[in-house]
């Protein structure tokens, strides 16, 4: 489920445990100032109204290797997760004829039974994730594969009359759950069907009688619901909700799909609509659903180049989340997923690196964990973390911390606040740069030695910058962490 613009929330509405206050150190100089003045009185929960909260890994992009995983799920653990969702897309080490799914550095068997030991070692129960049915660009990108697009032009969406398609996501959830043996849930994504019911088959369907595109998406969802519940009976299939919220109750409830599945209400905004979605989840259980999810997010949902993560954002839309929960019976909502996007989909750039989110999963989990986001809860995310002065409002916090992946956290800093306003007026404002070293001279590597040497002084400063400007060591530990060519395709 990839993060778009219009994932935003609609309605703006005030937490349980927090007013907020929009005034500015610029107004009150001298004055320390948080974002969150709480209400006086107001009483923090002991225990989360989520017995789940899962830490989304999307790993389509800037997977981190197993042993940065190693020293970052004991973290995961101590601010309160206790489940993983971990959406493999083409790092998942698929064999036989799905061999061509896997990326060049997709993780092998071994590596996949290693980061499941870790994740029990600190007691993070996993979720699998596979995309089946939208979002299927991974798969539907291969030439050998691309018949089974549901429009001709398109790799986003499977088509769901073609017996070879249901066969092809069978074959994927086979293989992932044979490394997962007794996972209790497994997700099959279905969310974002673009262009579903736009195909020529689903076009001549749709003109038979009391057929709808409503009704198609039901099906797929019901038989790839099917296909995981005959061969393993014991693990219950989550789906991502929005395709399922236009659908009339009546509908839903008579299509068979409320007894198979688990439904994910995701919403990432900062003011999303609580009323509305507890009215969502009223008519998700008179449809028949007796387990709901919820998705917030802590990354990856608030701009498709995002590179740091702006916390506030993240933080008011988790502490709304327990305002939903609150809204609804005890037993309604199992848990809840905080998303951590890495791209809004197969073909995007990087938005922002995982170390780079994890001060914002921190404070998002702490309030989740606690009830909401108090003194006592950032001076825990602060010691959590390693640093001094967490702020939630911007992006200076006083020292990068001490977790697992803070250089780079740092080093990404350095580089947004700082030295890509320098290359960004090297490269347009310098008249050297503009009008002898264009893009066009760069492409044909083309550049008149006077030129050059007017240029250099500027380039190499900039260079010495990115390199010694932040703590040393920052580069080798993203290398160390994550692989250099998925990092590069950002």
């Amino acid at each position: 489920m990839e993060a778009q613009s219009e994932r935003a929330g609609a309605k703006r509405g005030l937490c349980p445990c927090i007013t907020l206050n929009f005034s500015t150190r610029k107004k009150c100089p001298g004055k320390r100032f948080l974002l969150y003045d709480f209400i006086k009185n107001s009483e923090m929960s002991d225990s989360s109204p989520f017995k789940m909260r899962l830490v989304h890994l999307d790993l389509k992009g800037a997977p981190p290797k197993v042993s940065y995983l190693s020293e970052v799920f004991p973290l995961f653990h101590a601010l309160g997760a206790n489940g993983l969702l971990l959406e493999y897309e083409d790092m998942f080490p698929y064999e036989g004829r799905l061999r061509l799914l896997r990326a060049k550095h997709a993780y092998s068997p071994p590596e996949i039974k290693e980061i499941l030991h870790l994740a029990t070692l600190n007691k993070l129960e996993v979720i699998p994730l596979v995309q089946t049915f939208g979002h299927m660009e991974f798969v539907l990108k291969h030439e050998a594969l691309a018949h089974l697009r549901e429009v001709a032009l398109f790799p986003n969406t499977l088509n769901p009359h073609e017996a070879e398609a249901l066969a092809l996501v069978g074959a994927m959830v086979s293989q992932v759950m044979e490394l997962h043996p007794g996972a209790r849930w497994f997700h099959v994504g279905c969310d974002e069907v673009y262009y579903l019911g736009e195909g020529e088959a689903s076009r001549r369907w749709l003109q038979q009688e009391r057929n709808t595109k409503a009704r198609l998406c039901l099906s797929h969802i019901k038989a790839v619901a099917c296909h995981v519940l005959a061969r393993h009976p014991a693990t219950r299939p989550l789906v991502w909700d929005d395709m399922l919220r236009a659908i009339p109750e009546d509908q839903l409830s008579a299509s068979g799909v409320p007894q198979l599945v688990e439904p994910v209400l995701w919403d990432y905004g900062a003011d999303l609509d609580v009323h509305g979605k507890a009215l969502l989840m009223e008519k998700y259980r008179k449809c028949g659903f007796l387990r709901l999810w919820a998705a917030s997010a802590f990354k990856g949902a608030t701009g498709v180049s995002q590179a740091l993560t702006p916390i506030e954002h993240h933080l008011r839309n988790n502490v709304q989340w327990l305002q939903v929960a609150a809204r609804g019976p005890a037993d309604v909502l199992q848990g809840i997923v905080l998303t951590g996007w890495q791209r809004y989909d197969h073909f995007s750039v990087l938005c922002e690196l995982l170390p780079v989110g994890i001060p914002s999963l921190a404070v998002c989990l702490q309030s989740l964990l606690h009830g909401g986001f108090t003194e006592d809860v950032k001076a825990k995310v602060e010691n959590f973390l390693g640093i001094s002065n967490l702020e939630v409002t911007d992006f200076t916090s006083e020292g990068p911390g001490s977790f697992p992946g803070s250089d780079i956290l740092a080093l990404v800093t350095h580089v947004s606040l700082h030295l890509r306003s320098s290359v960004d007026t090297l490269l347009e404002r310098d008249r050297y740069v503009s009008g002898w070293f264009s893009p066009y001279h760069r492409r044909r590597k083309l550049v008149h030695p006077v030129v050059a040497q007017h240029i250099q002084p500027q380039a190499l400063r900039l260079v010495a910058q990115l390199w010694w400007c932040p703590p040393r060591g920052c580069t080798s530990s993203a290398a160390s962490g994550f692989e250099p060519d998925e990092l590069s395709r950002s």
